[in-house]
């Protein structure tokens, strides 16, 4: 759970052109990408193409590396293992750079929503979020939260999750369309986005519409993003109204009482935007981390067979997938308060950063065959190796809830089907079928077959 509507790592400029195959790069990339010799563009087909070798290359070159982020503003590319987590968790570092006195620049933040068509009157429902504030209102609107999402909640929650998780597969075969089924549209979505409606208080009936949403931002067109936060926030406030007279065990009514108890805890923007943001970020990178995983899986038959032999690797299997194939591959961008020297390289008060979480969890000063899928890498009872849900005091809110999902969805579908396999060529699905926008790893869809072909 690491994304917001506005996080800057997956939006592509509307002014760029996109191909009309599926997956590939852009036709017409933005006329300034490489205007800036030696100052990589994160919008690079090199980088689009193959962000692990595109940024395992820059991570060579250095910790920081000067780069160009996509409205071709300056941006240091963090790209190394320990330097990526000691600046993560540095106060210097800010996420909200309006807090910079005497910055001059426009809200970076506010760009992108100018950008996508997104009306003036919801902008501030996007701009300042647990995931975007610093202390003390991320301080203050993470304690509202993570009630919801303690190891005894989350963990009381997994035989919901495990019954769902049968409901999806026992269907599967029913989707297929000549002997093939979409794991995307049909199982790695429907899974998360079930749980966190659960867990935050969305009806069921309202469930369709919030994969409606969640498909308009991430389709990154201006003029669907445009016309869907509106709808998004009137139908926020429209729940809020009717669970305010039939109040349960549920977020939503947690954050209700908390407003109704001491309005100066949380406002009702604030209400609105917590809800936004979760439900939306708390099945988006779920589904893919899923969808991404099990083609791994499937893709490495030795690591496939480990785990189905040994369920008991799951935890662990989760992480190196994570680490390995993880969905979020850059985060948002941070800002130095102040100058601060990192790793060698003079940053200067006001720079932007981004952590390129792809670079350092394939760093080889770090792990050893870093490339390699090994699903016993984390030995078990360690501490998580890896910064694919972040690090220190932004580290992802529900982690522990997409870890628990992920080990019932890859222990499940390989129980249930185990003779899934993929539809296409590796290959070709990749070709056809990946997403190539900056900060992300995704799959539009996994053409699955669940038995061979007679």
């Amino acid at each position: 759970m690491t994304t917001s509507p506005t996080e800057s790592t997956t939006a592509t400029p509307p002014d760029s052109t996109t191909a009309s195959a599926p997956g590939t790069p852009p036709d017409a990339l933005p006329s300034y990408v490489g205007l800036h010799p030696g100052e990589p563009n994160v919008m690079e087909p090199e980088l689009l193409n193959d962000p692990y070798a595109g940024y395992g290359k820059l991570r060579e070159q250095g910790a920081l590396v000067r780069g160009r982020f996509l409205d071709d503003s300056p941006v240091w590319l963090v790209t190394r293992f320990d330097v990526v987590r000691e600046v993560m968790r540095d106060p210097r570092f800010i996420n909200n750079p309006s807090r910079l006195p005497g910055r001059a620049e426009k809200d970076p933040r506010a760009q992108l929503i100018e950008l996508f068509g997104i009306p003036d009157h919801v902008a501030p429902y996007l701009v300042d979020t647990i995931l975007t504030s610093d202390p003390p209102d991320h301080t203050r609107l993470r304690r509202l939260v993570s009630r919801a999402f303690t190891a005894r909640r989350i963990q009381d929650l997994r035989p919901r999750v495990e019954a769902i998780t049968d409901e999806l597969l026992d269907r599967l075969p029913a989707h297929a369309e000549d002997g093939v089924v979409d794991l995307v549209e049909h199982f790695a979505y429907p899974l998360p986005i079930t749980v966190i409606c659960e867990l935050v208080g969305i009806d069921e009936v309202d469930r369709p519409l919030w994969r409606q949403f969640g498909a308009a931002l991430t389709s990154l067109e201006p003029k669907r993003i445009g016309a869907t936060v509106p709808a998004m926030v009137e139908h926020i406030h429209k729940v809020i109204g009717e669970r305010q007279s039939a109040l349960r065990d549920d977020l939503l009514s947690a954050l209700i009482r908390a407003r109704d108890d001491d309005g100066g805890r949380l406002s009702e923007t604030e209400m609105v935007t917590m809800v936004l943001t979760l439900v939306l970020a708390g099945h988006e990178t779920t589904a893919h981390l899923i969808s991404n995983g099990t083609l791994a899986l499937l893709t490495h038959p030795d690591q496939r067979r480990l785990l189905t032999e040994d369920p008991g690797l799951l935890p662990r299997a989760v992480h190196e997938l994570m680490r390995w194939c993880g969905p979020i591959q850059a985060t948002q961008l941070r800002y130095a308060s102040e100058d601060v020297e990192v790793a060698g390289t003079q940053v200067r008060k006001g720079d932007a950063l981004m952590f390129s979480l792809v670079a350092a969890n394939h760093d080889p000063r770090h792990y050893t065959e870093p490339e390699k899928l090994d699903l016993t890498r984390q030995p078990a009872g360690r501490a998580e190796d890896h910064v694919g849900f972040g690090h220190g005091m932004h580290y992802c809110l529900g982690a522990s809830l997409a870890r628990q999902e992920g080990e019932v969805a890859f222990g499940k579908l390989l129980a249930r089907y185990p003779e899934v396999a993929l539809a296409l060529p590796h290959e070709q699905l990749e070709e056809q079928e990946r997403i190539r926008q900056p900060g992300s790893w995704r799959l539009r869809r996994l053409p699955l077959r669940l038995r061979p072909e007679n």
